[in-house]
């Protein structure tokens, strides 16, 4: 088994290793992935949902990353993907520390709830240290210090019909004809309460830098980097994403990239 996780890292990595260049080099030839009713787009997409429940046969619902000790921390961690929100409501919050941040959580939820970021703090809370692996190719260590998404989700009290977790952000890579297009990104309900799966608000014993998605990220240490969504802004419990978006569930999968990630 061991052998055909590694077959999947590997394939998985090289993959997206160079899909990821198509977009961060701005090519518009592959534009047509975008078009739901493409046949390559409809074929990597059915790819993503087998990827997806051959992993799920793999894992067992708890089992762990791998976790490293304190002196394997030898370089700073890289930033991935926004680092420096310019968004109104963010500028606003960043000029007072964060002090007003409240994370909302609701939707497909019994008890819908707003936690200040002190009461966040005051949680029970887990550190772990672990591997960041972007989809560009680099990897880093570092230590996450954060509430177990868990303890959220227990608090709001999950509805049956819930299947995924939906995290709305304060940054906006790209603008639309509609306006700013802010980030989002969803996981299943076997990650979010996954024991290392966290709401971290401190990295390598410090507060959660702004280039790093403070006050709030999600770390989801089974995934490629892309799928930690940053700046958090709402958690909200839905059933499918069909509706949300161009349907795929995240940002980057609207863009031709896999929905699920896992490694």
């Amino acid at each position: 088994m061991s052998r055909l996780i590694l077959s999947r890292r590997r394939l998985l990595h090289s993959g997206l290793t160079a899909a990821a260049a198509l977009p961060l080099a701005g090519c518009d030839s592959f534009d047509f992935l975008r078009e739901r009713s493409n046949p390559v787009r409809r074929f990597l997409m059915s790819a993503n949902g087998l990827t997806y429940r051959a992993q799920r046969l793999l894992q067992s619902a708890d089992q762990l990353a791998t976790e490293f000790s304190a002196s394997d921390i030898r370089q700073g961690q890289k930033p991935n993907g926004s680092v420096n929100p310019d968004t109104p409501e963010y500028l606003s919050l960043k000029q007072t520390n964060f002090a007003d941040y409240v994370l909302e959580v609701d939707g497909l939820v019994e008890r819908p709830m707003r936690f200040p970021l002190d009461a966040i703090r005051n949680m029970p809370a887990r550190t772990q240290i672990t591997r960041h692996d972007c989809v560009e190719g680099w990897s880093t260590i570092a230590k996450w210090h954060g509430v177990p998404l868990k303890l959220i989700l227990d608090q709001v009290g999950i509805r049956p019909a819930a299947r995924y977790v939906m995290f709305h952000c304060f940054d906006a890579p790209t603008k639309s004809l509609s306006g700013l297009d802010f980030y989002y990104e969803s996981i299943d309900l076997i990650d979010a309460r996954h024991p290392q799966t966290i709401l971290a608000y401190a990295m390598n014993d410090t507060p959660l830098p702004v280039a790093h998605g403070a006050p709030l990220r999600v770390r989801v240490e089974r995934q490629l980097g892309y799928k930690m969504a940053k700046y958090i802004r709402r958690i909200e419990l839905i059933s499918d994403f069909s509706q949300f978006r161009d349907g795929q569930g995240s940002y980057w999968a609207d863009r031709g990239y896999e929905w699920y990630a896992g490694i």
